[in-house]
């Protein structure tokens, strides 16, 4: 009697499988294209702010400007991202457990 021989049927290896908390690929993707847009659009709010007050001479405060408006754009919207990527986990694992306890309940 070899106890490693345990019959295929028995064991269902769905039911062990641990869900993963990582977005889709697609998602992630998604993500870091609107921190790169949230970023350039911060830095060119931040050289049209900065235009407004100096002197079209004064190109590096121009620089400035659009480098301080983007390095305070991105960091905003990469939390808002985080957050919604991690709202998204959530729903699917939540969509999963009802999936999951309905094929049980069958």
């Amino acid at each position: 009697m070899e106890s490693d021989s345990i019959p295929q049927d028995f064991v269902n290896l769905d039911e062990f499988a641990a869900p993963t908390a990582l977005p889709s690929v697609r998602a992630r993707i998604f993500a870091f294209l609107a921190i790169i847009v949230a970023s350039s659009c911060g830095g060119l709010m931040g050289f049209s702010l900065t235009s407004l007050q100096f002197e079209p001479e004064n190109e590096l405060w121009l620089l400035f400007g659009g480098v301080i408006g983007s390095l305070l754009a991105a960091p905003g919207v990469a939390i808002v991202v985080v957050l919604v990527l991690r709202a998204m986990a959530e729903w699917s694992d939540q969509a999963s457990a009802r999936t999951r306890s309905a094929r049980k309940k069958k």
